[in-house]
């Protein structure tokens, strides 16, 4: 039986599950250790996922002394992720850490120099990046069936009680979810983002101590422009968790509900008032379609640490839609536009 990579868990709160599950059904992969600040936790997950083989501890670098694993999962909350990324690191292990990379630009800067001196991979989960959806959408715009894009609109309207940190947590939509839907207009459009207008609140009514609403327009490169409109805190009449989106191009338009409607809409006549709609079908899977979610995020962060590559989602490309979210964050707290730097 070929050898398998050896890995630690660190953080066993909720998000855990949704790492652990699709992992214990990879054959190649064996948790060797579970951490958590709650030894509770970490035991707990051992109980869930049959890892009674598993050192459980509340100290990582223990765990990984006695472990020797190849690679980290962190799945710690945003303000731990550069210390146990670079920990991590200088043990000689590869990462896969949740989003986002860190909490401040400096600290994700951080953690990829430091992945840069262990030479060793270090990548994020974007697991919407890896709905069967999103990949035919890509295929769509790249094939140019609405021609150039030239416009990407994008709303994000749930009102979730999560309790714990979210609840607390500065900057909560643009910092801990917005970052998906920032990243996926990267993906979609194969652009890197240039500058952002910001404006962010808490309405009245909000569960949450900070900003929960935002609106936001990018400068994309190419001449393509971005809009985001999201709230955290808007009970009712929800878009789905992948937002609703409308990609413009130059020959038609492309829009998706987040769920599995995806239309593109051209027309057959120009000019007037008046036109003939037509709608083109949307390209279907193909087998080298990278998804899966979770699954298939981890799936391929696995199969480079064993056979070599480079993960789609590597920190030195994830850290452009970081920059994304401390750009919109810093435009709104002056009130201007900003540059987006990483």
């Amino acid at each position: 039986m070929a050898k398998k990579t050896r890995a630690v868990m660190v953080g066993c709160g909720g998000m855990s599950a949704a790492w652990l599950g699709p992992i214990s059904e990879m054959k190649d992969v064996e948790i060797v250790g579970l951490v958590d600040v709650l030894k509770k936790n970490a035991s707990a997950r051992a109980k869930q996922f049959d890892l009674g083989h598993a050192i459980v501890g509340t100290d990582l670098k223990t765990v990984l002394r006695a472990t020797a694993p190849e690679v980290v999962f962190d799945c710690t909350i945003p303000e731990a992720h550069t210390a146990v990324t670079t920990t991590a690191l200088r043990h000689g292990c590869h990462v896969l850490g949740e989003k986002p990379m860190a909490v401040s630009m400096a600290e994700a800067r951080r953690s990829i120099r430091a992945a840069e001196k262990a030479n060793r991979i270090y990548a994020v989960i974007q697991n919407r990046r890896y709905l069967p959806q999103m990949r035919r959408i890509q295929r769509a715009l790249a094939s140019g069936l609405i021609g150039d894009v030239t416009t990407i609109n994008c709303d994000f309207f749930l009102g979730p009680h999560f309790g714990g940190f979210r609840d607390h947590m500065p900057h909560v939509l643009l910092l801990d979810m917005a970052i998906h839907t920032f990243d996926q207009s990267r993906m979609l459009s194969g652009t890197d983002p240039v500058s952002v207008y910001c404006r962010e609140w808490n309405p009245k009514g909000s569960w949450y101590d900070h900003d929960a609403s935002a609106v936001a327009i990018f400068d994309m490169t190419n001449k393509i422009v971005f809009t985001y409109r999201g709230s955290w805190c808007a009970e009712g009449s929800d878009t789905a968790w992948d937002a609703t989106w409308r990609i413009i191009g130059s020959r038609g338009t492309l829009t998706w509900n987040g769920a599995d409607e995806i239309r593109i809409g051209r027309v057959r006549k120009t000019g007037g008032l008046i036109y003939e709609p037509v709608d083109i079908s949307v390209p279907p899977m193909r087998k080298r379609d990278r998804v899966g979610s979770h699954a298939g995020l981890i799936r391929e962060f696995l199969d480079c640490v064993q056979k070599g590559g480079t993960p789609e989602t590597i920190c030195t490309d994830n850290i452009k839609s970081l920059a994304m979210v401390f750009a919109a964050i810093k435009s709104a707290q002056r009130d201007r536009r900003m540059d987006v730097i990483w």
